[in-house]
């Protein structure tokens, strides 16, 4: 009753009273009620041109109900049920908010993307229990300065909108973890923007920004920043101190250096495609350990480092559309899944080469190591027990390139002389793919301690069998392309497996062990007949950044799976599911995800 009492002592006028019953034309009696029991209302995409009064007042006002039911029971007391704590009001045709909104101070979450809002109300200030306040997608051209009232704030989502500036006081937000100011008009970062220490991720992407400053280096915790389609024709270079960050986007920009990374030794993804970056050096490279996607391309590189050999983590590499006319054949050394050459002057590599893809690619440039490299015969040894043909172990390989590569063969077996010619050798990757296997070598267990990488696609493998869960560093493993139907729950041991490849086989259900593989970032299981997935099992594989889920057989998505934030790829296309619709998917995976946040049953 106090709550009551608090809301009415601001102005006699809003004490007690009975809901409107025009009110019931906008938003159904029985949405109102059950928001009293649940503290949650959802009113998205209901055509609303203004907020209903009963919204704002329905911690306040009696409800209709009690006046035609007086005989309530346990559960149905009015005077008993919760605050409202979540209000949902986006795609509906909002043109402002009253100062009402200071009726429901116990919100934490706020949502009202998708309006015409022009400016939000001074009251916001007293909801200062707010966590989330989504106001993206909207016509907000200033923020008031209340807004830096809310020191609970962990989430504001202010893109798609036309602000110029960001209010004074706006370092205040002690607890913002999650900032969005992508797509408005801001020319400058203000440098009090580093006192945001507990901020995660910033998104400023297509805006007018012509500099960062030197101050944002500063945020300690920071993992993510987008500068996408700005200005910038520099970085600062103490921007190379963040330790934290993961995901640096720069394309779209008018650089035309990178600077040093000394201290980004956590870097996953480096964006820096359509500048005017003319040289990659190794003082830019030497650093980048952790590197997993390197996006270099339409810019002016004429050539590529040798010492790009040393991002031995690197999965994708985009060099599309540059000047490079030779790449360095240490190159073939890595452990690619996607190479992107386009647009080139390439005089070493054959356009039919480059035509095949990144393997064969990767392959060739392997291959030219080799000719320059030992003869002929220090680095075959022929097995007796296949054709000479066939027989090829390549040794080089084994002491050079750390790779036991026995693939394209054919065959229904791998022979022991595969695996003796090891010897003392340290491998880091094995590659049996394109053969006939039925099942995977025992003798792989031999690898345990040191391969990272599996290549056993395009065989005939039904089931999966627990030497290949016994290998502790695995870290990439690709089965596609063979008769899989379930994976083994010991698979569960893979205690570093970051990507898994099983698309092109037989699962009807996302294999089960796949949710408690923790450091999974991609999982591949596109062209299989999946029906379904576990959506709060999967909000439980917080690393995962990649789901490829293209044609298979499910009839519906689950609102829930939404709320899986870490996912930066959601590939759906080819599935029979009516919603979302083609539109919603072809706007991206945030805007899928967004889309099925917003359907969640509340």
């Amino acid at each position: 009753m106090s709550r009551l009492k608090r809301a009415a002592e601001r102005d006699p006028r809003e004490g007690f009273r009975t809901e409107q019953r025009d009110c019931t034309t906008s938003v159904p009696q029985g949405l109102l009620k059950a928001a009293r029991k649940s503290g949650q209302l959802n009113l998205s995409g209901r055509n609303l041109s203004e907020v209903p009064e009963c919204v704002w007042r329905i911690n306040v006002d009696i409800p209709e109900e009690a006046n035609q039911n007086l005989s309530f029971g346990a559960t149905e007391r009015w005077w008993e049920q919760m605050d409202l704590t979540k209000l949902i009001i986006s795609n509906n045709k909002l043109h402002s908010l009253t100062d009402d909104l200071r009726l429901l101070p116990a919100l934490t979450v706020l949502d009202i993307h998708d309006n015409q809002l022009t400016s939000l109300p001074s009251a916001i200030r007293e909801l200062e229990n707010l966590q989330k306040l989504n106001v993206s997608h909207n016509k907000l051209r200033i923020l008031p300065e209340e807004i830096t009232n809310l020191r609970n704030l962990k989430g504001l989502y202010l893109q798609h909108n036309e602000l110029t500036c960001i209010p004074d006081g706006f370092e205040q937000l002690v607890n913002l973890e999650d900032l969005d100011l992508s797509s408005n008009r801001l020319t400058t970062v203000p440098a009090r923007f580093s006192s945001l220490s507990s901020l995660v991720r910033l998104n400023l992407s297509s805006n007018q920004l012509k500099s960062l400053p030197a101050e944002i280096c500063r945020m300690k915790r920071l993992k993510h920043l987008d500068c996408n389609s700005n200005l910038l024709e520099a970085i600062p270079s103490e921007l190379a101190d963040m330790e934290s960050l993961e995901l640096l986007y720069l394309r779209r920009n008018k650089l035309r250096s990178l600077p040093e990374f000394p201290s980004c030794r956590l870097l996953k993804e480096l964006h820096v495609g359509e500048n005017q970056i003319e040289m990659l050096g190794a003082e830019h490279l030497k650093h980048l350990q952790s590197i997993l996607v390197l996006d270099l391309r339409d810019n002016k590189l004429k050539s590529v480092p040798d010492e790009i050999t040393l991002l031995q983590s690197l999965e994708r590499l985009d060099l599309s559309n540059n000047d490079i006319s030779s790449l360095p054949y240490s190159l073939g050394n890595l452990h690619l899944k996607f190479l992107a050459l386009e647009g080139n002057p390439l005089r070493t590599i054959r356009r039919e080469i480059i035509n095949k893809g990144t393997q064969e690619v990767l392959k060739y440039l392997r291959s030219k190591i080799r000719d320059d490299g030992p003869t002929q015969c220090d680095s075959v040894t022929e097995t007796a027990m296949t054709l000479p043909s066939e027989s090829r172990i390549n040794v080089h390989a084994i002491t050079t390139l750390k790779i036991l590569d026995y693939s394209d063969k054919q065959t229904t077996l791998i022979p022991d002389e595969v695996f003796d010619a090891v010897k003392s050798n340290i491998i880091t990757s094995v590659n049996f793919s394109k053969n006939q296997l039925c099942e995977i070598p025992k003798r792989i267990v031999e690898l345990k301690e040191m391969v990272s990488d599996v290549n056993l696609s395009f065989n005939k493998l039904s089931f999966i069998s627990l030497e290949l869960c016994m290998l502790q560093k695995l870290t990439f493993l690709d089965l596609r392309n063979n008769f899989l139907n379930s994976l083994p729950e010991e698979m569960e041991s893979l205690i570093r497996l970051q990507m898994i490849n099983l698309s092109f086989n037989r699962f009807k259900v996302l294999p089960e062990v796949l949710y408690r593989i923790s450091t999974l970032e991609t999982v591949l299981i596109s062209n299989n007949q999946v029906g379904s997935l576990d959506p709060q099992k999967m909000k439980m594989m917080e690393n995962l950044i990649t789901l490829d889920l293209q044609n298979n057989d499910l009839l519906q998505i689950p609102p829930e799976l939404g709320n899986c934030v870490s996912l930066r790829t959601l590939l759906l296309d080819g599935n029979p599911f009516r919603v979302p619709r083609a539109a919603i998917l072809m706007k991206g995976t945030a805007a899928i995800l967004e889309y099925l946040r917003d359907r969640i049953p509340t």
